[in-house]
Formats: structure tokens, sequence, C-alpha cells
């Protein structure tokens, strides 16, 4: 299951769990970022405060990573891609965004035939403007903001790629310039003196730029110390005919500023030097065969669509072909303030390699059971007010307390049905240290759940790290307010692993 049964969990009783996370927007705080009323004005600045402390034994959840988000976010400067990015369809691409302080932007989208990006297909160049407004109604610790396109020019790279792209466009844009295209040579598909526009064809959209998350990683024992900046743009829609006026409220795989990001990165230099002639092809990447057996947990707190932010952690025994998968909810984009725990259970089945995917392996997961626990009140009051015979023992659910939802078939109240089964998409990679990175499929952004192969998914959630061959310590960690005062910690028992938009693997 992967962070999108989670998500269906939420639809239908959906829009119950959204006043519910409504409630707890504006019930929890009083600061202007959290219930936005006006645009930012240049004194507007917010800076929320993570610090991870030891647990896995991995780069990013060692102690000494202190996570700062500032709002309004800054966002001068050139931001990359990490690695080989994969949109649902699947797309392979790689970006790179620059950004002005006069708020023009230029940006290079750099597409592939491969899951590797070493046959560059087309380039699409970019040039517009972004105005931020205010912080996000619907997705806690984001900025939306407004764009407004200037231009966009296509440079095709192979005489094959042309022609599919001629043959996507529609006859009115394949007109005598088009038609005569030459590999290297850039031809403008839009431009708002003309209002031309032939981007739908390519399913090209922009609206990724609605939504900005600037944070900020200082590292002071990891790598000798230093400083890390990822850019977190909207998430794209995983139907193609939605794309390109989807409202984004998740986010996609971040980019990292081109000064500060992680070392050693490869890949940043080539996307860094890259330009529309001249598109990056990357390294490949060295194979890494499925191995699902350990603890695997999320790098970092991870956003959803619909509201949702969490950490994932799974353990799978393919011994038995067992999995278990623990999901810790939170109200707030810094996984501070705990809302409630989803810990499933159940059995999975190895497939074949993606014929789609290259390097990926589909699998069925089976969920025969799960338990949850409440952490705040809003959290049981919504439990306790359920029917009885529909979310586990009705009326008897307390803050701190597991119960479990199997006898109910589930949770209606949050949308979880048992028993239920998922067509999964798993895959493997290493990163610049060998260490090994677990990518499970991305949820359908409408909520429904992959319960049929054709709904299988086609692109990826954010990778997990090893935590362990066994079980390991308790999680904890401290949050404060960015003041150095009212700090908090919360502590879970983390031994399972896997769901994530509520369940989802």
């Amino acid at each position: 299951m992967s962070s999108g049964r989670v998500a269906h969990l939420s639809r239908g009783p959906g829009v119950l769990l959204w006043l519910w996370k409504a409630v707890l927007v504006v019930g929890t705080g009083s600061k202007a970022w959290e219930v936005p009323a006006s645009p930012f004005s240049t004194s507007s600045n917010f800076s929320e405060s993570i610090q991870w402390e030891p647990s896995c034994h991995y780069r990013s959840l060692q102690g000494g990573v202190r996570i700062t988000a500032d709002m309004p976010p800054r966002l001068e400067g050139t931001w990359v891609s990490t690695r080989c990015e994969v949109r649902p369809g699947p797309e392979f691409l790689t970006r790179s965004y620059t950004f002005h302080a006069s708020r023009q932007f230029s940006a290079l989208q750099h597409y592939y035939s491969d899951g590797c990006c070493e046959r560059p297909t087309y380039t699409l160049s970019v040039r517009g403007k972004l105005r931020l407004r205010q912080a996000s109604w619907i997705t806690r610790g984001a900025t939306e903001a407004e764009h407004h396109l200037s231009r966009v020019a296509v440079v095709v790279h192979n005489p094959t790629a042309m022609q599919k792209l001629a043959d996507r466009l529609a006859p009115a844009c394949v007109g005598p310039a088009l038609g005569r295209m030459v590999p290297g040579r850039a031809y403008e598909l839009y431009n708002t003196r003309a209002g031309r526009s032939c981007l739908g064809a390519l399913g090209f959209s922009m609206m990724e730029m609605g939504l900005v998350r600037v944070v900020t990683q200082q590292h002071h024992s990891v790598h000798g110390g230093g400083k890390i900046q990822e850019l977190f743009l909207g998430d794209i829609h995983t139907e193609w005919t939605q794309r390109t006026h989807y409202r984004p409220s998740g986010y996609q795989q971040p980019l990292q500023n081109a000064m500060h990001h992680v070392h050693p990165c490869p890949v940043c230099a080539l996307v860094y030097r890259s330009t529309q002639q001249r598109p990056p092809v990357l390294p490949r990447a060295p194979a890494a065969a499925l191995a699902l057996e350990g603890r695997w947990v999320s790098e970092h707190c991870e956003a959803r669509p619909s509201v949702l932010f969490l950490t994932r952690d799974f353990t799978f025994h393919p011994d038995r072909h067992v999995w278990e998968g623990v999901y810790h909810h939170y109200s707030d984009p810094g996984c501070s303030r705990a809302t409630f725990t989803l810990r499933a259970t159940g059995h999975y089945a190895l497939g074949n390699p993606s014929a789609r995917l290259p390097g990926a392996t589909e699998l069925a997961f089976k969920v025969t059971q799960v338990r949850l626990t409440p952490w705040d009140d809003s959290s049981v009051r919504l439990l306790n007010g359920t029917r009885p015979g529909h979310c586990g023992p009705s009326g008897r659910w307390e803050t701190g307390v597991e119960r479990d939802v199997t006898p109910t078939a589930g949770c209606s109240a949050l949308g979880i049905k048992l028993p239920h089964k998922e067509y999964e998409l798993l895959k493997m990679e290493l990163d610049p240290w060998k260490q090994p990175l677990l990518f499970t499929g991305e949820r359908p952004t409408d909520g429904l759940s992959p319960d049929k192969p054709q709904r299988r998914p086609t692109s990826f959630q954010p990778p997990m790290v090893l935590c362990g061959r066994g079980k390991a310590s308790p999680t904890h960690r401290t949050v404060s307010d960015g003041s150095g005062s009212n700090s908090q910690q919360v502590q879970f028992a983390a031994n399972l692993p896997f769901m994530s938009n509520f369940l989802s693997f």
C-alpha cells in the first residue's frame, strides 16, 4: 500500500476529515500564517524548526540536523533536480528553475525516453513571473502563488523525438516552422504577444508554481556540517487529463539550491550546467535489486494532498511475506503535533518486473489488520462520534490508547475498509553513499485505491531509508517554535512500517 490508501481512506468520509483538519488549523494557532487573511508583506516572517534526534543511524535522521521553513519563502537563486525524476505517466525529466529578485523566473524541463535520464528527447524553456500571495489555507506551511507565463519554447534533441512530438501536437501547432523542426533549434510554442498556445497536447502546465515551500537543513554533525536548501513545489495530478488545471495541495520531489545541496551530488552539477541545447545526460545509478527485509522509515516529515502530514515506518519479513506498517499522522508540516497513528499488518506477493518503469517491481499487498491510536482530543472526539460497529470499540477511544478496528472491518470515519488489497510498485536505488533507498508507488490524486492492476502507480513517493535489519529503539523528536522556548517532545514506539496518506504504501 502506498500513501494513497489513507488518502483514499480520507475520501467519502473525506469531507468530515477535511473539516476535522480545518478545525485543527484554526483551533491550534492564532498566528497569521495559519489563518491567512492578506498577502504577505516583507515583515511577515515565520520560521518553524525541528531538531531530529538519534534514531536510525542515517545521515538525515541523526542528531544535529536543524530544519527550518521560512514564510514567505526566499526563492532567489537556481534550484535543480538531484536525481532523474519520475512523474505520473510515467514521464522522466530533470528540472532547473531560476528565480530573480524582480519576480521573474526561468525554467528548463529536460524530458527523457528512459528512467535513468540518459536519452534526452526534448527540452522546454519557460519564462514568466511569479508572485507570492499568502499562506495556504489548505496546506499548512506552504505559500500560495500566482504565475504568469511569457514564453515557452521547445528544443528537440533527436529525429525520433521530433516525429513523436509532431504527432502529439495539434495540426495548427505543426505549422511551417515546427513542420521543419531541426534538432537543437528552439521553436516557440507560446508567447504572450502572439497568444499562441500549443501546450495542452504535451500535458504541460506550471500549476506546480501555485504552492511553494522552502526548507533549510542545517547539519552540525553530518559530513562536517553544512546547509541544504530544498524547494518544494506543488504536486502533479496522477491523471493526465487533470494535470493542466489541477490546483496542488501536496508536493513533488524537492529541488535543491545549486549553492546549498547534498554533497556529493553529481546530478546537481550536470543539471545546473545544462542549457536548452545541452540537456544533462545523467550517469547510470548503480543497480539495486529489491531487498525488502528490515525496517524502512521516512527521511523527513512528508506532506500528502488532502492536508495530510505524516511519517511512515515499514517492516518487511520476506521469509513469511509479511509486512507491518505504522503511519504517524500530524496536524502540522513539521510533524510535531501528533493526531493519530495507524498500524497495519498483512501479506504481500512479489510480481513481475515493471514493463513501464525499468528497475521497478510489481507487488500485491493485502491489509488484514489495522490498529489505531488517537493522540489528541479532536481525534478522540471524531472516533467516539462514530456509530457503533463502524470504528472499533464505540465510545471507548482514549488518548494514547491503541484499539483494534479489525473486528468492525475497519473504520468508516477514516475510510478504512478491511480486508483490503492493492496493486503496488516498488523500486530500490543507492544514494551517493551507497546506502539503499526504497521508493513506493505514488497514490492517486483523486484518492481512489489502486485495487485493480490497471490502477497500479506509475510514479513514486519520497524515498524511505533503511533503519535496520531488526527492531529499532523508539523514535524521539524534539520540536521548537523557532524561538528556543516552548519545546515539545513527541515519542512513539515505532517498531513497524507501511501506510501513508492515511494508509498508504
